[in-house]
């Protein structure tokens, strides 16, 4: 009897698996999800979702091109990551020329409010005069320093703090009210 038990058993799990592989979720897939873009395999494929950016739009400024750049400690200098970053938006700005642009500068902690308060303001300022030398009307622009009222994160890792030494770009289509 307890043979004929777990037999049974067996046979009704069998039953539920094949119940189970006949199921198709495809039809429900292709109703609530738009069909991928084909991937070629290459490292510029978009990621998942963002296939049908639209180009010269906000989300294509910062999935393609980058909206921030960073700086050494107590540094408002531009290194070549930096000016490769605002090279790639200066082009970006110069086909796409409706778009405004606050370049918001930031620092970490390593010095007094004052004083980072100017540092940011600098690295704000370096970040659009190089723009500017590039071809971006100063006129789009404008540049605020932040200092560190505004970190990304609150931390004492050296390479933690380097998060909060940025320049934000962001796209605006009009300017900030005074």
């Amino acid at each position: 009897m307890s043979a004929m038990i777990g037999y049974t058993k067996r046979l009704a799990g069998a039953a539920m698996l094949l119940a189970l592989a006949a199921c198709s979720t495809t039809e429900v897939a292709s109703l609530e999800e738009p069909a991928a873009a084909p991937m070629t395999g290459q490292t510029n494929d978009p990621a998942p979702g963002f296939e049908n950016v639209a180009l010269g739009s906000e989300e294509d400024f910062i999935l393609n091109v980058g909206r921030r750049i960073y700086f050494k400690q107590d540094s408002a200098a531009l290194d070549s990551v930096a000016m490769a970053t605002l090279d790639n938006q200066a082009a970006w700005l110069n086909k796409n020329p409706t778009w405004l642009l606050k370049l918001q500068g930031f620092a970490d902690d390593s010095g007094s409010a004052a004083q980072m308060q100017t540092l940011s303001q600098k690295r704000a300022d370096a970040a659009m005069a190089y723009l500017t030398s590039k071809g971006v009307d100063p006129k789009r622009m404008w540049a605020k320093g932040y200092g560190n009222d505004r970190e990304v994160r609150d931390c004492t890792e050296r390479s933690c703090k380097v998060q909060n030494r940025r320049v934000v770009t962001n796209l605006r289509t009009q300017p900030d009210a005074v």
